[in-house]
């Protein structure tokens, strides 16, 4: 293909089915490493990156042929938005595509803390089948406890939808625009929701709002039995105070699917508490997940270079800084 043909660069592999639908329209070649310095080298002859890691914000200003940053998912929080808009670069994601993923996420772990699946299936191997069977009568059901959603976006609202319908669960909700839970569920402020809750899961984006939202005073509020589950990002915890309420069984226990510092250090301590599902943020990852990001993130990637703008553009001020870098755009 000639080097005329625009290039695309993906931090990471892409879907197979994404690929081919670059074939004959772009070139796509895939970052060598991660680190920033590889991350600004490569994307100097770029025309659109495609992102599912953070990018270093001079990435922008080194990068002067690229017209996109495109998430491969919904959050941006990978992306310097505020760089990105300064440089005339669009923005745009793919949301929506793994709400489903994620929220079934949700209901998997949260099933795994009440039935006890990580010490039913150790003390099972290590110890024998009694030992194992030993923890059924002190497992819980789903079906009549509430479950507390904190962001009622896509994946907020999806799992709310499988909770009430699959599961039989009483769903409360918060979010920052009070009108977008729906008029199904009741609302609260999020302190009457961990008080109430059963299960709170965290579903929200982080912003300077939410981060440390679940801090020492929130995690006191809630009942001894409560399950924390976590898909949204690391710092809307105060980590280092739900290692304390886990340690002296304030609450009944988390499934986090993201942290502070990815990948989780070996020596954290929530890798050595019972109480804890831990996954490494990989709730919205399946292999149909990532054929629709993937092909999504491309799709939009075409897009603009055919001189549209995304379909889910992030940040309409660059649009002015961006038609006069491209001006047939």
């Amino acid at each position: 293909m000639s080097d005329k043909t625009p290039l695309v660069l993906s931090t990471h592999p892409l879907h197979p089915q994404a690929e081919a639908k670059l074939e004959g329209q772009a070139r796509l070649a895939v970052a060598s490493a991660l680190d920033a310095e590889t991350l600004v080298r490569e994307a100097e002859a770029a025309e659109i990156v495609i992102v599912r890691t953070p990018l270093p914000a001079h990435l922008f200003e080194r990068a002067t042929r690229l017209r996109a940053a495109v998430r491969h998912g919904a959050g941006l929080d990978m992306i310097p938005v505020e760089a990105a808009t300064a440089a005339g670069v669009l923005v745009a994601n793919v949301p929506g595509v793994n709400a489903r993923t994620v929220a079934e996420h949700v209901l998997f772990a949260a099933m795994a803390l009440l039935r006890r699946f990580r010490l039913v299936d150790r003390d099972l191997r290590t110890k024998g089948w009694l030992a194992g069977r030993a923890h059924a009568v002190v497992t819980n059901e789903l079906s009549g406890r509430t479950i507390g959603i904190v962001g009622m976006g896509n994946i907020g609202r999806t799992v709310g939808e499988i909770a009430t319908r699959g599961f039989g669960l009483d769903v409360i909700a918060n979010s920052r625009n009070p009108r977008s839970v729906p008029d199904t569920i009741p609302y609260r402020e999020i302190d009457a929701l961990v008080a109430e809750s059963d299960i709170v899961v965290l579903c929200c984006p982080l912003t300077d709002e939410t981060r440390g939202l679940i801090d020492a005073r929130r995690l006191a509020r809630m009942k001894r039995e409560t399950i924390l589950v976590n898909v949204a990002r690391g710092p809307v915890i105060d980590e280092a105070a739900l290692v304390e309420a886990l340690r002296n069984d304030r609450i009944g226990g988390a499934a986090l699917d993201v942290f502070d510092t990815q990948p989780l250090p070996a020596d954290h301590p929530l890798l050595a508490l019972d109480n804890v599902v831990l996954t490494p943020h990989m709730a919205g990852i399946t292999e149909e997940s990532m054929a629709r990001m993937g092909l999504g993130a491309v799709e939009e990637s075409l897009r603009i270079l055919a001189g549209e703008l995304p379909v889910n553009f992030c940040n309409p001020d660059a649009e002015p800084r961006y038609r006069a870098r491209f001006p047939r755009a």
